[in-house]
C-alpha cells in the first residue's frame, strides 16, 4: 500500500474516531506499526492530527449547536449530555486529558465547547491527551512487537 493511502487512510480513522461516530482508529495504527513501512513517530503524528481535528468537530458542535439539543438529529442524548456537563462541571477543563477514552471522550469534547471552554487552552489539553495516547500505544506495539 502507497505511504499517502496508509496515511490518509489513518487519518480518516482517527478523525471519525474523535466524533461521534462509532469508529476506532487503533487497530489501524497497531497495523501499520507492525507493518513496519512507514515511520512510527509519522504514523503516530497523523493519528494525532486526525483525532484532534476530530475532537475540534465535537467543541465546534458544542459551541454552535447546542441551542439544537432538542432536536432528533442532535448527536448526543440528553442523559449522555447531562453527564458529560456533571463531569466537565466538576473536573473543569482538566476532564480533557480523558478525551482520548472511549464513550466518555467523546461528549467531553462536546461539551467543552458548550462550556465555552477556550479554543486555545481546549487544542492544549486535547492535543496533548490524544498524543500521549497515540505514543504509549506505538511504544506498547512496538516493544511487543520486537
Amino acid at each position: 500500500m502507497p505511504d499517502i493511502y496508509a496515511y490518509l487512510g489513518l487519518f480518516t480513522a482517527a478523525f471519525g474516531a474523535a466524533t461521534l461516530l462509532p469508529l476506532q482508529s487503533e487497530a489501524l495504527l497497531v497495523a501499520l506499526l507492525l507493518g513496519g513501512v512507514q515511520p512510527a513517530g509519522v504514523l503516530v503524528l497523523v493519528a494525532s492530527l486526525g483525532n484532534v481535528l476530530g475532537s475540534l468537530v465535537n467543541w465546534w458542535l458544542g459551541r454552535y449547536l447546542e441551542r439544537f439539543r432538542d432536536r432528533r438529529w442532535f448527536p448526543v442524548s440528553d442523559r449522555r449530555l447531562l453527564q458529560a456537563q456533571h463531569w466537565y462541571g466538576r473536573y473543569g477543563r482538566w476532564s480533557l486529558l480523558l478525551s482520548w477514552l472511549p464513550v466518555i471522550g467523546d461528549p467531553l469534547t462536546l461539551v467543552a465547547g458548550i462550556m465555552r471552554e477556550p479554543l486555545w487552552r481546549f487544542m492544549l489539553i486535547v492535543t496533548l491527551a490524544k498524543t500521549l495516547r497515540y505514543t504509549v500505544l506505538a511504544a506498547a506495539t512496538l516493544g511487543l512487537g520486537r
